[in-house]
Order: C-alpha cells, then sequence, then structure tokens
C-alpha cells in the first residue's frame, strides 16, 4: 500500500508526522511520499519535495510565487497520477491542496484532506471546491462538522492531534532548568512567527514591546525560540537594533519548552497559539501583513469572523488580546503582556478557559483520522 502525504507549514508537518505513526499500526507495510518536512521525514515519509516549497503566508505574497506553485503542483499531478497511490491526504495548505486534490480526483485518485480550510471564517463559497476536492474533510475543531452538514458535505471531527501531545503539566521551573534560566526572573516569550514574512512585518515591533516592557519592569528577561535556521539573523538583527541591552536568549527549536518556561507569551497569530492554549500559557496575539492582504481581508469584507487567533475561536467568550494590523505598535503591546505579568486575576481569566477547550480537543486525533482512512480504503 501506498499513502501520498501533501503537507504546508511546519505545523503540517507535525499533523503529517502524527498520522503516519497511526496509519502504520492499521497498515504495518504501507509506504508513504510527498512534500514532507523533517518530523515525516523520521516518521519514514520518503519527502520528494520539502513543506518550506508551499511556506507562503497572505494573499499578495502568494501573487509574485505564484509560478512556481503552478509548476510544482503540475509536477506532482504527474508524479501521482503516474504512481497511483492508493491515497492522497492533503494536510492544510488549502490553495494549493485543493486545486491538486481535485486535478488528483478526476483522475481517479482518491483524496482525504486534513485540517479544514477556514471557510466558516472567510471565502464560504470554498466549501463547493472542498467537496469536488476530496471524498472526506477531517476537521481539528470541534465545530466544523456542523458547518460543513448545513452546506450538504460529510466531515469528521477528530479533535487535534496537539491537544494529544501537549499539556500544562510541564512546571516553569522544570522547562527554565531544561534552558538553562535564571528560576526567579520575570520571562517574557517572544514569538514573531515560523515565516519569513511574519518575521519581516513582527520581529521590529515585537523587539520595541520588549524594550518597553523591561523599562516598566527592569529585570525582566526575553527567550524566543527560532523555528527555522533561515530565521536567525532577522531575529537576531532585529534585538541588536531596537534591543542590544535587553537580557534575551535564543533557542534553536524548543518552541514548546520556551512557552512553558515564560510568564507570559507574545506571539504571531497561528498553530502556535492553540501550543500556548494547551501548554497552559497566557498570551497576547498579534499579527501584521501586507497592506494589501490586510485591505482584502479586513476592509474588503473576506474576513467573517470577529476574532482571528484559535483561542478566541475556541473559548467561550473572548480572552486573548488580538492587536492585528495598525493596533500592534509597541506601547499596546507592551501594555497588554504588562498587564497579564502583574495582574493575577487576568492570567487565571484565560487559564480557566483553556482548561475547558484542551479537554474538548483531546481525543486521539491520530488514531481517529486512521480509522476514517481505513475505512475509505476497506469501501475500496
Amino acid at each position: 500500500m501506498r499513502i501520498a502525504i501533501i503537507a504546508g507549514e511546519i505545523s503540517g508537518d507535525m499533523l503529517g508526522a502524527a498520522l503516519i505513526v497511526a496509519l502504520r499500526v492499521r497498515f504495518p507495510q504501507a509506504q508513504f511520499y510527498g512534500v514532507a518536512g523533517p518530523r515525516m521525514t523520521a516518521a519514514g515519509c520518503d519527502a520528494i519535495a520539502s513543506i518550506d516549497a508551499l511556506s507562503v503566508m497572505g494573499l499578495a505574497e502568494v501573487v509574485k510565487e505564484l509560478p512556481r506553485l503552478l509548476r510544482l503542483r503540475a509536477q506532482l499531478v504527474t508524479r501521482l497520477v503516474r504512481d497511483r497511490p492508493d491515497l492522497v491526504v492533503g494536510i492544510d495548505a488549502p490553495d494549493f491542496n485543493l486545486g491538486l486534490e481535485r486535478r488528483l480526483r478526476e483522475r481517479g485518485l482518491r483524496t482525504v484532506h486534513m485540517v479544514s480550510p477556514t471557510v466558516w471564517a472567510w471565502r464560504e463559497g470554498r466549501v463547493r471546491t472542498i467537496a469536488r476536492a476530496c471524498e472526506r474533510v477531517l476537521c481539528l475543531l470541534p465545530f466544523e462538522p456542523a458547518f460543513y452538514a448545513r452546506h450538504g458535505m460529510h466531515a469528521d471531527y477528530i479533535g487535534h492531534p496537539l491537544a494529544d501531545q501537549l499539556d500544562n503539566s510541564v512546571s516553569v521551573e522544570a522547562a527554565r532548568a531544561q534552558l538553562g534560566l535564571d528560576p526567579g526572573a520575570a520571562l517574557v516569550a517572544i514569538m514573531p512567527g515560523s515565516r519569513g514574512g511574519e518575521v519581516r512585518h513582527l520581529a521590529q515591533v515585537f523587539v520595541q514591546a520588549a524594550r518597553l516592557i523591561a523599562e516598566q519592569r527592569p529585570g525582566t528577561r526575553f527567550i524566543t525560540p527560532i523555528a527555522k535556521p533561515a530565521l536567525r539573523e532577522a531575529i537576531g538583527a532585529a534585538i541588536r537594533e531596537y534591543g542590544p541591552e535587553l537580557q534575551w536568549t535564543l533557542v534553536d527549536e524548543q518552541s514548546r519548552l520556551a512557552m512553558q518556561a515564560a510568564d507570559a507569551v507574545l506571539l504571531a497569530s497561528g498553530t502556535a497559539t492553540l501550543e500556548c492554549l494547551l501548554l497552559g500559557r497566557p498570551m497576547v496575539v498579534a499579527y501584521r501583513t501586507s497592506a494589501l492582504t490586510a485591505w482584502l481581508m479586513l476592509r474588503a469584507g473576506l474576513l467573517k469572523t470577529r476574532h482571528v487567533s484559535l483561542p478566541n475561536l475556541l473559548t467561550a467568550e473572548p480572552v486573548v488580546p488580538e492587536l492585528l494590523q495598525a493596533q500592534a505598535q509597541p506601547q499596546a503591546l507592551a501594555q497588554q503582556v504588562l498587564r497579564l505579568l502583574a495582574d493575577p486575576a487576568a492570567r487565571q481569566r484565560q487559564l480557566s478557559q483553556f482548561d475547558q477547550v484542551r479537554s474538548a480537543l483531546r481525543c486521539d486525533a491520530a488514531a481517529r483520522a486512521a480509522a476514517v482512512i481505513a475505512e475509505l480504503l476497506e469501501v475500496r
């Protein structure tokens, strides 16, 4: 049996790796290949392209990369039609994967899409595209299957794999000991994103906010996990220019440990916010992108939800400060972080909501996804 998996982003690599492990329980001799990152490769996936090829942020930013992405998709169609794997699983990266899945399905291949696009937030019409592209959608969020049902499409809630992996059992002290950090100092994790575009838009403003925090709370220290080696220089340059006097630790990867060690986290909107929730750390979320992308999302009516961060979409009431575009200024960011550092009630308001979400998302997602896929393969 051969299963092709096409993953985008670091988060897709993590989801793909967990899925491979769960599928091997059911299909020990299965072969896996596709667009993969280091975790999927370590789990036994033969990488025919890197997830970095799909790591493009924003609407405007995609335009200049479009020719390369179209070439890659055409190459994958040719390869997979020739190979005819038993199943193709697209993980996230919907603008790329749904088009790929549709072309493959039209040529008789079986397709599943893991991680529902945010059709409930914007571009609702994509439901029709999804229905043409794949047989099943594997949803990570509990409210998503009902949305698909209203549009006449079957979708399966599998829970979120991160909830199975993460909890808040590691103490701040233990995390700091592993990182060699001062156990008694105030510590803020600063995480401007895992993609070059995010770091370009957020690194400077995050470092400037850190400097303001240190001015208000002398002795505060900062830690930034570097998601990819290519981002180290840009983040380091921002620190050298805007916060050379700050006590700052850079670590390679280890984002979860850095969050566990922190008293508060300032981070870019994305999957890391869900990780932060599951780890039980209070946070402030910000995001900046190009002016065109922001206008399309915020002014042209493409965004249909009041909030953009996963914690605020999942909690019973929005408890995480979100500062987007022009709101994401150093002073405003610093004020929100300082409040979390100084006000136990503000911290607890977030953490009590996070506990409820963690319980709802913990469903052994990889095993559930493997069960749905096994059912489809048996029907074949």
